[in-house]
């Protein structure tokens, strides 16, 4: 009966220790001008601005200049089927390819499209002809753009030439000659083709890590800058079980980021009109564990920061290869096998492959069971690794205190015995 009383009795103060660790934990970060901004404001407004930027999803009216060397009607009318086009414009006629070379140079234009003098010459003869289209591949959206519209003119051009050469006289007739194998291209989950759609739920997730990287990391170069002991591990009856202190902080970085993650999970995307068919339950039990393992990624990453701006630089450096190695802007099989072993510590990794996949193909729980399985094992081995880390800081800093106290006093002691 002894034992169990004394064990309910540990349990009960742990937890309440836990608590009070949170409430302070809670006030400490109410209190950081920086740790607020980092946890609240950068959440709530940085996803609205990178979602308003990418809202057009798809480039209209790329600008294009032309060199026509043929002067024919087949090139005019390939000429006025493209410009008519939505996704690119006729802005210039140049007289020779130099020329156009010299626009796409000064960014004048994106692309340049290239008729021979023989280009409906050939096509009388019976032979093939060719249009060439150069594209400033810097900016692929451009060259997309560009050389898609030229693609489909040039698909139309050739289907009205195999009518009139085929010598049919019904509509069906000339319907089975230009496409005896029918078909309907249909996009499936991402419908609009747009970039907005493809990039942005990676980057809300994403947003969630960093964020939180550098809030906690912020918060512990404040503590380190500081220089206090009472304020880097307060000297409490609290605070003397390692995973009270760490449960508290996780369970006040878990309580914000739940109602911030359901912002920009549920909110953004609907907002912008983004593709979004998530189901809520779903989306709660995938967000736990993913929360779990960043805000622990983060706590073991803040061990390491002695200074308030050494986190943001160290952010600002790997957002956008942890974004690469996701698998989302590069494909994954093509990842080297390295980079593949480091992306899978990372929780972006798996959030993201996860998110996307239940966000815009409508995969259920048990669809991205791989992804939901790899957060908790990273929630569970980066819970036990911040326990070693804080287990070594405070012992690290209590022998610090204590060597500090034993200095003070000897030198009080001297002093004392000097004025005898």
């Amino acid at each position: 009966m002894k034992k169990a009383k004394s064990l309910i009795q540990q349990i009960n103060e742990g937890i309440h220790d836990m608590c009070y660790i949170w409430a302070e934990e809670m006030k400490t970060t109410w209190k950081d001008e920086g740790v607020l901004i980092f946890f609240i404001l950068v959440p709530l407004l940085y996803p609205l601005v990178y979602s308003w930027i990418y809202t057009n999803e798809v480039v209209r009216e790329v600008q294009v200049a032309v060199v026509d060397m043929s002067h024919s009607n087949l090139s005019r009318q390939f000429i006025r089927q493209f410009d008519a086009s939505p996704d690119a414009k006729i802005t210039y006629y140049c007289n020779s390819l130099s020329e156009a070379r010299d626009l796409v140079g000064r960014q004048e234009a994106s692309g340049v499209l290239y008729f021979p003098e023989d280009f409906q010459t050939n096509i009388n003869r019976m032979e093939q002809s060719h249009v060439n289209v150069f594209c400033d591949m810097s900016f692929m959206l451009y060259y997309k753009a560009i050389f898609q519209t030229a693609t489909a003119v040039a698909g139309n051009i050739n289907s009205e030439i195999q009518i009139q050469r085929a010598g049919n006289t019904t509509e069906r007739e000339n319907e089975i000659t230009i496409k005896p194998l029918d078909f309907d291209e249909v996009q499936i989950f991402n419908t609009t083709g747009g970039y907005g759609n493809f990039l942005i739920p990676a980057v809300l997730i994403l947003i969630l890590q960093q964020t939180l990287l550098l809030g906690v990391g912020l918060s512990a170069g404040t503590a380190r800058e500081k220089n206090r002991f009472k304020q880097l591990v307060p000297v409490s009856r609290h605070y003397n079980g390692i995973f009270r202190i760490v449960l508290g902080k996780s369970l006040c970085y878990l309580m914000i980021y739940a109602v911030i993650s359901a912002y920009i999970t549920l909110v953004v995307p609907r907002i912008f009109g983004f593709t979004s068919l998530l189901h809520a339950g779903d989306l709660a039990c995938f967000m736990l564990p993913y929360l779990l393992s960043c805000i622990f990624f983060s706590m073991i990453v803040s061990c390491a920061v002695r200074y308030r701006e050494n986190i943001i630089l160290l952010v600002v450096f790997t957002s956008l290869p942890f974004l690469f190695v996701s698998g989302v802007s590069w494909p994954q099989s093509a990842i080297p096998e390295f980079w593949q072993w480091v992306s899978n510590l990372v929780p972006s990794t798996f959030g993201i492959r996860g998110f996307v996949r239940m966000n815009g193909m409508e995969a259920r729980l048990g669809d991205v069971l791989y992804e939901y399985r790899a957060l908790w094992i990273q929630a569970f081995v980066y819970f036990l690794i911040t326990c070693l880390l804080y287990r070594r800081q405070i012992i690290k800093t209590r022998r610090k205190e204590i060597e500090r106290l034993r200095t003070e006093r000897n030198y009080e002691t001297a002093e004392t015995e000097t004025a005898e």
